[in-house]
């Protein structure tokens, strides 16, 4: 079945977004809604510290009115748009997103602090979910199981439901592509509660899915502050299924709240994920990679290479080296398009100068600190990238997530330590594993507690065809590839007695 909003639908939204920049509003069932306590709050640039504009303060009952109209849209349209179709409109909202390329860049950008090249790439990615996944809306097959005699067994894959999405701020417009356009993908209606930190590409993101022809109520954005919108979210008995990325604390009380009326969880909190480097190594070929890993929006990434092992009789080489490299990088305003740009908060800056404060007070060596751009605001919240070495390997620093640009470097000796300081955190995300021994490489993949291993590369999650998650508390479920598809399905058993 095929579903088309009416063109003045489109226009009507269109012209209230774009005639104000931002709405402090939500986006619920193509429309935007006023918040019901009408309070907002205000969005702040990372590059400088200042207000620019406002979104909506959510609630419970902003919550509830997005899930009423998820659950409408869900039983009188969307399942029973055919897959094909869903793909054709999945495809134009991709396509409406590389249209838009340039003005959703500068949202990102301006947002989250994000360098306008990373801010652009972002973008890219997004749109490439879209295509991803319009191309695989009619690729979930079912299969069928022999049985007794005279019966025919079929398992089926169905939507949940409707879905809720609680998305973190680092990667706001990817995360979109990852996560919701998945789950419309199986079939299921979303409704998204983006961080209060970075919410204008999704309000973005949301009018052009009307415009792409998703129906009323398929995509709902509720804005508003995690302890208050994000909980009522959690805890909605109308969600069937909830993606949720951030901290360990916060995934455990999504999913003690969504365990209440026994909704399934995707949970995805983050990792100390370990750069594994051995003396074959190609060190020009590695070094770039190691620093990109955690300069890269300015090390707000939940699979930054933020852990540095490296055997021995290579450390002092590498460290130099590395070095070197750290204190060509430059940190600045985002529209300056520096290596990395100003971290997203200033609570988020406090962290990180307190976990480098107790780095000088526990005698740790700063073996290099990047530069700081002379057209950086004073009240931008910038932190350039440190480089630490012989870091004690249980040390806060080298255990706990610091979501920032800091990396600890630590020597081993042999593989068998290289392993048992690998997986002796209480994370288990990514791993990146260097050297040129093709044994060594299976061993050390096989060995490493964690859902991704990239050797002799490190992709930051991985692509979007690779399957991505975690295991202790690195979280459970996984998404991106088919397998982030399958995770937004149930499955049905039906058996039919023919005789």
């Amino acid at each position: 079945m095929g579903f088309c909003v009416p063109a003045n639908a489109v226009k009507n939204v269109k012209s209230r977004y774009r005639g104000s920049n931002v709405t402090a509003q939500h986006f619920i069932a193509n429309q935007w809604s006023a918040p019901s306590n009408g309070e907002t709050i205000a969005v702040v640039n990372p590059s400088t510290g200042l207000e620019f504009t406002r979104i909506a303060r959510g609630n419970a009952a902003d919550i509830d009115a997005a899930v009423r109209a998820a659950r409408k849209a869900f039983d009188t349209t969307w399942r029973r748009t055919g897959p094909v179709e869903r793909g054709r409109i999945l495809a134009r909202l991709g396509q409406l997103i590389l249209d838009n390329h340039e003005s959703l860049t500068r949202i990102e950008s301006e947002d989250t602090g994000k360098p306008l090249k990373q801010a652009a790439a972002d973008i890219t990615v997004c749109a490439r979910y879209l295509e991803f996944y319009a191309g695989a809306c009619d690729k979930l097959h079912g299969e069928t199981i022999p049985f007794l005699h005279g019966h025919t067994v079929l398992a089926v894959r169905e939507p949940h439901g409707v879905t809720g999405h609680i998305i973190p701020w680092n990667y706001p417009a990817a995360m979109f592509g990852r996560s919701v356009a998945a789950s419309l993908a199986a079939g299921n209606a979303c409704v998204v509660k983006p961080a209060e930190d970075a919410c204008l590409s999704y309000l973005k993101l949301a009018e052009l899915a009307a415009e792409a022809g998703l129906p009323a109520g398929v995509l709902n954005i509720v804005t508003g502050y995690g302890r208050e919108a994000g909980a009522a979210l959690a805890e909605h008995p109308g969600i069937a299924h909830i993606s949720f990325t951030g901290s360990p604390a916060t995934g455990t009380a999504v999913a003690q709240a969504a365990a209440r009326h026994h909704c399934p969880v995707t949970l995805e909190l983050g990792g100390k994920s370990p750069q594994i480097v051995f003396d074959d190594v190609d060190l020009d070929a590695a070094l770039p990679v190691i620093r990109n890993a955690i300069v890269q929006n300015s090390g707000q990434t939940c699979s930054a290479g933020s852990r540095l092992l490296v055997q021995s009789s290579l450390y002092e080489e590498l460290i130099e080296r590395l070095a070197r490299s750290f204190e060509a990088v430059t940190a600045g305003p985002a529209d300056g398009d520096y290596d990395c740009g100003p971290l997203i908060n200033a609570a988020q800056l406090d962290r990180v100068k307190t976990f480098l404060a107790r780095a000088e007070a526990d005698n740790i060596r700063f073996a290099a600190t990047a530069k700081l751009a002379p057209d950086a605001a004073q009240g931008g919240y910038f932190q350039p990238p440190v480089l630490l070495r012989d870091v004690p390997h249980k040390h806060t620093l080298a255990q706990d997530e610091v979501f920032g640009p800091v990396l600890v470097a630590m020597p081993f000796a042999d593989e068998a330590e290289a392993v048992d300081l690998a997986n002796d955190t209480a994370f288990g995300l990514v791993a990146g594993i260097w050297t040129r021994d093709g044994g060594r490489q299976m061993r050390l993949a096989h060995a490493f507690h964690g859902g991704q291993v990239f050797i002799n590369c490190y992709g930051a999650g991985g692509g979007i065809e690779l399957p991505f998650g975690g295991v202790k508390q690195s979280g459970y479920g996984r998404e991106k590839g088919m397998e982030g598809l399958l995770s937004f399905t149930t499955l049905k058993t039906i058996t039919l007695n023919h005789g």
